[in-house]
């Protein structure tokens, strides 16, 4: 195949060296990619009105869980060819800084930790994964630069003015062929998208419980879906469909579904969680409205104040009462002394 005139050149060097401590671009990108989402989410956070810093709380769950759910389903799925078939060596499954990071187990495993952070904020999740939703679209768009450095992940030959072009003897290159699909750039530009899609959304028809976030997955699995059909990396086939194509529709049907069910949900939406704060925010009071026997003591306590704000009112009904018993006794008394006269 000849080679284009006009291409997309890649770095020859992924990794520069401060001393003895190596700088890899791939994690950078994935760095960089994560303190635009957290920015990002923080943001529209505050524009909600929660409370500044609990998505960074949040965060500090999420990434770590989303970096080992990528790389446990990266290697579940692409690791015996890459690590355990003969002649390779195991310990690389666990160099994560090489690159390797699948989105569908980052976003598993993500979500576990979100939800951990939640539960631990008292943060509702449907309305945490909706405020970053967009932020992780953006990272996702930043962090495929890391292939480009890496020189991975392309796809078919080809010829087009903005074909990438990869050095000879990188893995899955083709002999002869120097230009490829760039479909690192191809999901960059369509993360971008749908992150732009999402914010207009949101505010078009007002987007609540989940339901940014659901509509975020799915377009973004479409996307991944005619993107995968592009590349030539090794990976599983399965009906003669990739691995992660399957994944993309499987998620995308799930995504779907979901907006769906909640589609007539429009009632309002607070931020909060299951789990009350123990700031003051009037759950005590509600927690002791409910207790059978608070109101009890509550109960007797407001008539026994009644009674002594109203002294009065308690001696003017026991004058009454006396003086009613001495009438009595009066014509008890006339009664006998006249029955003695007779």
């Amino acid at each position: 195949m000849e080679p284009t005139l006009a291409f997309i050149p890649s770095p020859h060097e992924g990794v520069w060296h401060l001393g003895p401590i190596p700088i890899r671009a791939y994690a950078l990108c994935i760095i960089a990619g994560v303190i635009i989402a957290v920015w990002m989410g923080e943001r529209r956070w505050k524009a909600r009105g929660g409370e500044p810093g609990a998505l960074l709380d949040i965060a500090t769950w999420a990434v770590p869980f989303g970096l080992v759910g990528g790389r446990l389903y990266h290697v579940l799925t692409d690791g015996w060819q890459l690590y355990f078939a003969p002649g390779r060596d195991p310990i690389q499954a666990l160099e994560i800084w090489k690159g390797g990071l699948g989105i569908w187990g980052a976003i598993a495993l993500g979500a576990l930790g979100a939800w951990i952070g939640c539960r631990r904020k008292g943060v509702s999740i449907a309305a945490f994964a909706d405020t970053v939703a967009p932020g992780i679209a953006i990272a996702q768009a930043v962090g495929r630069w890391g292939n480009w450095f890496n020189q991975e992940l392309f796809g078919k030959p080809s010829t087009l003015p903005w074909a990438l072009k990869i050095d000879p003897g990188m893995p899955s290159t083709i002999p002869g062929v120097t230009t490829y699909q760039p479909t690192f750039l191809y999901e960059s530009l369509w993360c971008i998208g749908v992150a732009i899609l999402v914010l207009w959304a949101t505010k078009r028809f007002r987007l609540t419980h989940g339901r940014a976030f659901a509509l975020y997955v799915a377009a973004y699995t479409v996307g991944r879906a005619w993107i995968e059909y592009l590349r030539i990396d090794e990976a599983h086939h399965f009906l003669g469909l990739r691995i992660n194509d399957w994944t993309a529709l499987i998620v995308f049907l799930a995504a779907i579904a979901y907006m769906y069910l909640r589609r007539n949900d429009t009632s309002p939406e607070s931020i909060r969680g299951n789990q009350p704060s123990t700031a003051g925010d009037g759950t005590d009071a509600d927690a002791k409205d409910a207790d059978p026997e608070t109101d009890a003591k509550d109960a007797d306590a407001e008539t026994d104040s009644e009674a002594d704000a109203d002294p009065e009112g308690g001696s003017e009904g026991d004058a009454e009462e006396s003086e009613k018993a001495d009438a009595e006794s009066g014509d008890t008394e006339k009664a006998a002394t006249e029955t003695k006269s007779s």
